[in-house]
């Protein structure tokens, strides 16, 4: 069942609407406030009509995450609201963002091409990311996707990768905890699918 939170927050994108959910849904109008204020349940048929008009499995890509390549953003040209979306197979609660992986040294877990879905905001201190994976930006502007280790003092790390030399002794400026990978062959598969929906719709809104 959806979240009735997660229906607020797709509500406030531009243009989404209770209006038109309910054209969406094929519902009258007042349905829509009644799902909200707990008075009518959602329909199992409902919910992947919900998630498609408001959008609640899109995250935006927003660049690239360097695994062995050094990403520097200000060379990357990426536009406010970034590269595209990617349509995830489920929705997705919290404010995430998306990086195409860009390198080989974090083979075999992560290939070049992979998506990986972090939080927008860092959560937790840094101490608490120590031996875990992360999309991070260094205080010099790097991107990477790499292990994060205890520096010398509290206020360095070392990241580690599969295959390439650690960077020793960097502050980070930003920790992206990863929430979902995406392989590159599901991502082809994912992006094939709204493309032949999106075809479906256009032919529909023909008639």
């Amino acid at each position: 069942m959806l979240d009735i939170k997660l229906i607020e927050r797709g509500l406030e994108k531009p243009g989404k609407t209770k209006g038109g959910l309910a054209t969406a849904m094929g519902v009258r109008p007042g349905a829509v406030s009644e799902i909200l204020s707990g008075l009518r349940l959602i329909k199992a048929s409902e919910i992947p009509l919900i998630i498609d008009y408001l959008e609640l499995n899109s995250v935006p890509i927003m660049g690239r995450v360097g695994a062995g390549a050094s990403i520097e953003p200000e060379h990357e040209q990426v536009p406010p609201e970034g590269l595209g979306e990617i349509e995830l197979p489920f929705p997705i609660a919290e404010e995430t963002v998306a990086f195409e992986v860009s390198g080989d040294s974090m083979l075999p877990k992560y290939e070049n091409g992979d998506i990986i879905v972090v939080y927008r905001e860092q959560r937790h201190p840094l101490s608490s990311f120590y031996g875990e994976e992360a999309a991070v930006r260094l205080k010099t502007g790097e991107r990477y996707l790499k292990t994060i280790e205890r520096g010398k003092s509290a206020s360095v790390v070392n990241l580690t990768s599969f295959n390439a030399k650690p960077i020793v002794g960097v502050k980070l400026e930003w920790i992206g905890e990863i929430c979902v990978t995406l392989p590159r062959g599901q991502i082809e598969r994912l992006r094939a699918k709204a493309a032949a929906r999106s075809r479906r719709a256009a032919r529909g809104g023909t008639k």
